[in-house]
């Protein structure tokens, strides 16, 4: 499902306004990802670099094109490991914030 211009602007506004919204964000890409859940982890990847730093200033920092960063997080994208983790890496830098995998039981 393609999302409206109008969530997109709504998440961008909410990102840019509301940090604990920023970090929630990029937390649960990566849950999505670590889970399975490899489709909705780069969806959510998406949005939250389109809310924050923007596909053309990480293409930069990681010295790609912003092109193939938005193709390796599109639906039909396969992102390989080493360039996803870079990506994760970036976005968590710019962020400020580390975010650590907990072990828990599975339900």
């Amino acid at each position: 499902m393609a999302l409206t211009r109008d969530f997109k602007e709504t998440v961008k506004a909410r990102a840019e306004r509301d940090p604990a919204f920023r970090k929630e964000l990029l937390r649960e890409a990566i849950e999505c990802l670590l889970t399975g859940d490899v489709d909705t982890g780069k969806m959510v990847l998406r949005d939250y670099i389109n809310a924050t730093v923007g596909f053309a200033r990480l293409a930069a920092a990681l010295r790609r094109s912003p092109k193939s960063l938005m193709r390796m997080l599109g639906p039909s994208g396969n992102p390989q490991a080493p360039n996803l983790f870079e990506i994760i890496a970036y976005l968590q830098e710019k962020a400020g914030v580390r975010l650590h995998v907990k072990a828990a039981r599975a339900a």
